[in-house]
């Protein structure tokens, strides 16, 4: 491309300098055409002039003779001449006496014939001897020699008169224009031919001395401006371009210099940049990404080149949306805006991002770009939530506290009155309905009052902030316990409560009261969410870890409150706490397990629990 570019420049120079010899050639040519010309015509002249006097002198010798027939021979000899085209001589009257060539008799040469015109127009000071006229027959020189009426002629003429004739030569003037063309042509071919020489000689003169040595500028510029700041401009010699040089050499140092600064600077920077934990990310008026630091390029998963000129939005899921962009916002209103968003990691779990967009004014106080900072607050979020969940904890602790001293008394009397019901009224007496009746009532009276022992025993640990280490529960009989007491309520509701049969005997280590307590608040919630004539369903499964599945037909939870219900006084249901599903969380917990929720609006939801399975090894027998 490089050479072609200087070729074309060659042929260019070399096409002008053709043009401005050819140009100053033909003008040189053209006046050297006419002043030759003339010479030739000039030179033609003077000798039509000098032989027209010759003849004249003869004839007017002849004249004196009165030998016309010698003047007639004399005319006829003189206009065979090669040069000659004609011969005549005309009386003062204009009448031609003798011609060279006879036969052009009834030439016309009358005063106002066009040819003689030629001449008579002009004043009589003016008229010249010769002059080319252009005829029927072609161009000629014609020469008009005056026979004057000398004294000894005026015994045949009147002495007024001043002339007794004219005589009349000329010359064939295409000879003298054929004489000037081949003297043209010679010279044009040698003007050609020099012409191209010194096109030659300037071409060379000008590739040699001038273009291959700006070609040498050129390549030198564009390997600087690929990053070899070291490459110079060879200066040689002290002319203009040897100056040039040195002056090039001079500025490729200084810009040199300053690359290498501005390159330093900008390690230096972009090494501080990719050092901070937060993504940075700077985004143009239409979002599109200007830069950005390696911490946002692993927050979107993508190289520095896939990102750099996309459009923010297309280059993954972001953890805002279009409706509350940060960016989009800042460019609205100018200001700084924070958002705190939440966003996917690549191994699904959640990363809180609290996002600051500012903006960027040029010169002029307008509004460019817009830099964004993302800051990952999980630690903070989560630190603020075991914060939020102390207090609420302290709060439940001393509420628990004071309402476990409240009903323990109650419940202990309330206790002792059941047991003694029970003692009273022995199993299988008499066959009475009534005392069997009472019988099971005690039973279940019983069994929810130890039940509400256990919880605010349950509480009154909480608030003085000690966990029990948990017993080797058999999971069937915690179901079937949590079954039994749930059944009042879904009898009520018209709900079916089903538990499908185990494969396996499974066994956890937990609390057995707080166990039953998760699988109640589960049922319950279930029941109270299900429809008249609807179904839960308890299923579980066995493995490295305890699946236990509550599923029911009932209204489901919208997305947005899928992570809350597992917050302490929060409920969707109008009287509930919002203590069942944050107090059974922290137990499932605190055994090593978690609770997991999959729900759809209108469909129903499924509490699925994961407790880590044990073996129980041999069991001791009662009284032992």
């Amino acid at each position: 491309m490089m050479k072609l570019r200087f070729a074309s420049m060659t042929v260019g120079l070399a096409l002008g300098v053709t043009a401005a010899v050819v140009v100053a050639c033909t003008v040189a040519s053209y006046f050297y055409s006419v002043h030759h010309f003339q010479s030739l015509l000039e030179t033609a002249r003077t000798s039509a002039l000098a032989e027209g006097e010759l003849i004249r002198t003869a004839l007017e010798h002849q004249m004196l003779e009165n030998d016309r027939t010698l003047m007639a021979q004399m005319i006829e000899s003189f206009g065979k001449q090669s040069s000659v085209e004609q011969l005549i001589l005309l009386d003062r009257s204009g009448v031609e006496r003798y011609s060279s060539k006879p036969g052009t008799a009834g030439n016309d040469f009358r005063i106002d014939s066009p040819t003689c015109q030629a001449c008579h127009r002009d004043p009589p000071e003016r008229r010249g001897s010769s002059r080319v006229i252009e005829t029927r027959g072609g161009t000629i020189l014609r020469t008009v020699v005056p026979i004057r009426n000398r004294e000894e002629c005026h015994r045949c003429h009147d002495p007024r008169q001043k002339i007794n004739g004219i005589l009349i030569l000329d010359y064939n003037a295409g000879e003298v224009r054929a004489a000037m063309t081949r003297d043209l042509r010679w010279m044009v071919a040698g003007t050609g031919a020099l012409t191209f020489v010194i096109v030659g000689a300037i071409a060379l003169v000008i590739r040699v001395s001038v273009l291959r040595r700006l070609q040498r500028f050129e390549t030198t510029a564009r390997l600087i401006s690929q990053g070899d700041l070291e490459r110079r401009v060879p200066a040689e010699g002290s002319d203009t371009l040897a100056w040039l040089a040195s002056e090039f050499n001079a500025m490729a140092d200084s810009v040199s210099g300053l690359v290498g600064e501005v390159r330093t600077q900008r390690e230096r920077l972009e090494t501080v940049i990719n050092s901070i934990d937060d993504g940075i990310v700077v985004l143009d008026a239409e979002r599109k990404i200007m830069a950005a630091n390696d911490a946002f390029l692993q927050r979107a998963s993508n190289s520095r080149e896939q990102v750099l000129g996309c459009c923010c939005y297309e280059i993954g899921p972001r953890p805002c949306n279009l409706s509350d962009c940060p960016t989009l916002a800042c460019l609205r209103s100018g200001a700084r805006q924070v958002r705190i968003c939440e966003r996917k990691t690549g191994n699904d779990t959640v990363a809180w991002e609290e996002i600051h967009a500012s903006p960027i004014l040029d010169a002029s106080g307008r509004l460019v770009q817009v830099v964004e900072v993302w800051r990952d607050i999980s630690e903070r979020r989560a630190a603020e939530a075991k914060l939020a969940e102390s207090y609420r904890l302290a709060s439940v602790g001393v509420l628990a506290s004071g309402f476990s001293h409240e009903m323990n008394t109650p419940l202990a009397t309330t206790l002792m009155c059941v047991e003694g019901i029970l003692r009273e009224t022995p199993a299988g007496q008499g066959g009475q309905m009534d005392q069997a009746r009472i019988r099971d009532n005690a039973t279940i009276a019983r069994d929810q009052i130890l039940r509400c022992r256990g919880i605010t025993q349950h509480f009154l640990r909480l608030s003085r902030g000690q966990r029990h280490a948990g017993d080797i529960v058999d999971l069937y009989a915690a179901i079937a316990a949590a079954q039994r007491l749930v059944d009042p309520t879904a009898r009520a509701n018209s709900v079916d409560v089903v538990v499908q049969p185990f494969t396996t005997t499974l066994h956890v280590r937990a609390d057995e009261a707080e166990l039953q307590n998760l699988l109640v608040n589960l049922l319950l919630n279930a029941i109270q969410a299900s429809k008249p004539g609807g179904k839960v369903v308890v299923a579980t499964q066995g493995g490295d870890a305890v699946h236990i599945c509550v599923t029911d037909e009932g209204c489901g939870i919208a997305p947005e409150y899928r992570q809350k219900i597992f917050e302490p006084f929060f409920s969707l249901r109008q009287g509930g706490t919002g203590l069942g599903l944050f107090l059974s969380l922290n137990a499932v917990r605190s055994w090593g397990g978690n609770i997991l929720v999959e729900s759809t609006p209108g469909k129903g939801s499924i509490f699925e629990v994961v407790i880590p399975v044990i073996d129980p090894g041999p069991q001791p027998k009662d009284g032992l």
